[in-house]
């Protein structure tokens, strides 16, 4: 390395291909080398023929089209309290004293720590979707609108401050956009495509019948059709409803986001590998 000379470090993977780039960082007092690396790769061919709908929600993290839930984890929330505790700790130490410079590194280890938790648990569930299914299709949400405060201004203050701000953790600490990104990739990865779509009416919007109001949904759970009485899981319900509406763009266009992979005999894939 320039101005250190030869370090040794633990090669957590093989390093396979052209190295492009290395880069050395250090985060909550360990160091991690990460090898950036070009390899060639044949066109993917997916070995699943499966196609789902994904609602995300708060209550339940991800409702599919066949009727599989997978629960919140809540990283932030459990920790939350321990966090409080010692940011309010932090405050009433001298700033950059010793005492305040160790507390302020525990306070960092707790941040590192919940973000590492959320990511591991999107990596498992992403791994799994992507292994078992060729077409998934979700809402194409703008998680940073949906998170915007509610304060306002001095002028127009806002009003339920307190309310929105609590369902902003909640949407945040789920971790929709990381959740949409890996899945992305790891489908092109096995041949298999995401598509997203547009949200607009998926929860009001029988799956069975196609009548969309908004007394068809009075409750968060339930789902019940004012035309044909058609009743259901509600998050269950919006899920078929973003499965068919991704369905319709592949058979004869319309608002998809994403577009189809292009077809080429190989593609050129940049993969990381990080060792500490």
């Amino acid at each position: 390395m320039p101005k250190i000379g030869w370090i040794c470090y633990r090669n957590s993977r093989n390093i396979e291909g052209t190295a492009k780039n290395i880069t050395v960082s250090r985060n909550c007092g360990k160091w991690y080398v990460s090898v950036q690396v070009e390899i060639e790769v044949p066109e993917p061919k997916c070995s699943s023929k499966n196609v789902v709908g994904i609602d995300v929600g708060i209550a339940k993290f991800a409702t599919m089209s066949n009727g599989e839930m997978i629960e919140p984890l809540n990283s932030f929330k459990k920790h939350e309290k321990r966090l409080a505790f010692l940011q309010r700790g932090l405050g009433r130490k001298q700033k950059f004293s010793n005492n305040w410079k160790k507390h302020k590194e525990k306070i960092s280890k707790l941040h590192f720590k919940i973000a590492n938790v959320r990511k591991d648990f999107l990596h498992k569930m992403t791994n799994k979707i992507s292994k078992n299914h060729a077409v998934v299709v979700m809402e194409d949400l703008k998680v940073s609108n949906m998170s915007k405060s509610a304060r306002g201004t001095k002028e127009n203050p806002g009003r339920n401050v307190k309310a929105k701000s609590g369902l902003n953790r909640s949407i945040l600490d789920q971790g929709w956009f990381e959740f949409r990104r890996q899945l992305e990739y790891k489908l092109k990865w096995r041949g298999g495509h995401l598509e997203l779509v547009d949200p607009k009416h998926t929860s009001q919007k029988c799956c069975r019948c196609g009548h969309t109001e908004s007394e068809n949904r009075t409750i968060q759970a339930k789902f019940e059709c004012k035309n044909c009485g058609h009743w259901e899981n509600a998050d269950i319900n919006a899920a078929k409803n973003i499965l068919a509406a991704g369905l319709a763009v592949f058979a004869c266009g319309g608002y998809g986001v994403s577009q189809p992979m292009k077809q080429e005999s190989t593609m050129s894939r940049v993969q990381v590998s990080e060792c500490a």
